[in-house]
């Protein structure tokens, strides 16, 4: 967002008191200035630690979705039951971050439909019909191309045209993704399939992007159980008309041979891959920026191959850990290569760039209370200072 001046409004100061604060405040200058250049690193590195806490969650559903299918549920069942268990568990402390500033809702009423209705459910729904008409492994191949088209709408949306190791690490990602699925034994692709796997990797794109506005207002657990309820919602209606087929079962759930209740691999669905995985998701692209984001994600794949042999037994063959580690270079090289704005969030540098030496001046707005929005300048947008945004405007997208 750009910041706005007041020319009229600003009396220029006397030289001599000009020169004074400049003079007093040349000692301790360096050590605002040294905090201001670290806060970017440890910003990034939380970052990356949120993305691989994401991507390891997401990659346990693979593990304990197959459980649940081998014992009569259907995939439609599994999904809804996951989204609708972690839109139950983040509902109260969302509620409670939101702090009865129900105008944020309102507001950013535009992105939580479209994040719950293309991220959540739209993405899912398409991946799993997907896996309905190919094999599985190209079908995530596909989805996992979603990095490239961020990097594409980054460019032709916002001029951040990718450098030569973006580049190469996304190349060296691609290839280390061939290795991981194990597609060099050639597999028959069908078109449909072909067109639902693309269809979930503009999903998976759209959910790196909205995740990664942090000039909205919405705490990370508000926009994840938010979109969680408009997904689960979706899903159950799409059930109840006959869209998405539903059939679930009470019956035990083997795991390597050992029994468990049904309702713990549901549990954990809904807790660990899709709860912590959205909020660390949501975390880790406000700082890191949707770029980065998209590529520290691809880790789930190693991690889904990790929990595919703990849980069902299934080890990887020599090739696979090869790429796994292909992946992993790709992703520093990326790292790397990755501007230092562009690394703490693209929200968050939008706000910062320029404000530092062109601050509106004018009365001071009193503070706004609990359920009210912060009263704001004549003809500007409820606490932002810029024209009132509508919809998907709020997310920078």
């Amino acid at each position: 967002m750009g910041s706005m001046t007041y020319d009229s409004q600003v009396a220029p100061a006397p030289a001599s008191s000009a020169a004074a604060p400049s003079a007093a405040a040349g000692p301790v200058a360096a050590g605002p200035a040294a905090a201001q250049s670290a806060a970017p690193a440890r910003g990034a590195a939380a970052g990356i630690l949120l993305a691989l806490v994401s991507a390891a969650s997401f990659g346990t559903s693979g593990a304990l979705a197959r459980g649940l299918l081998d014992a009569g549920w259907t995939a439609g069942a599994a999904v809804t039951a996951r989204i609708t268990s972690a839109a139950l568990v983040l509902l109260v402390p969302a509620l409670v971050a939101l702090r009865g500033r129900w105008w944020l809702l309102r507001r950013n009423a535009g992105l939580l439909t479209a994040y719950g209705l293309v991220a959540v459910a739209g993405c899912q729904l398409c991946y799993f019909n997907a896996v309905d008409h190919m094999a599985v492994g190209p079908a995530l191949l596909i989805e996992y191309t979603a990095p490239v088209l961020v990097v594409l709408w980054l460019w032709a949306r916002h001029g951040q045209r990718p450098g030569r190791r973006t580049v190469g690490g996304a190349a060296l990602a691609a290839i280390g993704l061939v290795g991981v699925l194990d597609l060099l034994g050639g597999t028959r692709v069908g078109p449909v399939g072909v067109a639902w796997a693309l269809t979930a990797m503009v999903g998976a794109a759209i959910y790196f992007v909205l995740s990664a506005a942090d000039d909205t207002g919405l705490p990370p657990i508000v926009l994840a159980a938010g979109g969680l309820v408009v997904g689960a919602v979706t899903l159950v209606v799409a059930g109840a008309i006959g869209i998405v087929p539903m059939e679930m079962s009470t019956a035990p759930v083997t795991y390597r041979g050992t029994s468990v209740p049904w309702w713990l691999p549901v549990a954990l669905l809904g807790l660990v891959a899709c709860a912590l995985a959205y909020c660390a998701g949501i975390a880790a692209s406000r700082r890191l920026g949707p770029r980065l984001a998209s590529f520290v994600a691809l880790f789930e794949v190693v991690a889904a191959l990790g929990f595919a042999w703990a849980l069902l037994a299934e080890l990887p063959r020599p090739v696979q850990l090869v790429g796994g580690l292909l992946i992993l270079a790709g992703v520093i090289i990326v790292k790397s290569g990755e501007p230092r704005d562009a690394a703490v969030g693209s929200g968050q540098t939008a706000r910062t760039a320029g404000t530092e030496d062109h601050t509106p001046e004018g009365p001071a707005l009193a503070p706004a209370g609990p359920g009210q929005e912060p009263p704001s300048a004549p003809g500007l947008g409820p606490a932002t200072g810029d024209p009132a945004p509508e919809g998907l405007a709020t997310a920078g997208v």
